[in-house]
């Protein structure tokens, strides 16, 4: 008989507040379409609290209250959180503050060998 491990889960919401170790990797699910095709709902991400977020990296961001998934890309002088689903507005940043980490690997439940990393 296989031995069942209980293994704690942490809500997003505790996560991303600062309730866990800040400086630790955590995972998210993905959840909607605004990150289609690269990102689909139901796909595990790996999140760096501390990467580096440069123009294209694909971070996690509190934007008016409310937590997302975006791809940071500069315009101009400024900077932007775009879904790369076309139905979904970009939202302008007035500096990086919103950001909150860099997608550093995602991966399909269920299957480790399926995963793609975002770093080096």
């Amino acid at each position: 008989m296989a031995t069942r491990v209980r293994i704690p889960v942490v809500s997003a919401k505790a996560e991303l507040d600062g309730e866990c170790a800040g400086a630790e990797a955590f995972a998210l699910m993905v959840l909607g379409d605004a990150m289609a095709p690269e990102f689909v709902e139901g796909e595990i991400i790996i999140v760096e609290p501390a990467g580096h977020a440069t123009d294209g990296s694909f971070v996690i961001a509190q934007v008016g209250g409310e937590w997302t998934l975006r791809q940071l890309a500069r315009n101009g002088a400024h900077w932007q959180l775009r879904a790369l689903n076309p139905a979904y507005p970009a939202n302008d940043l007035v500096d990086l503050a919103p950001i909150r980490g860099v997608v550093i690997q995602k991966s399909k439940p269920g299957r480790r060998r399926v995963s793609k990393r975002y770093v080096d």
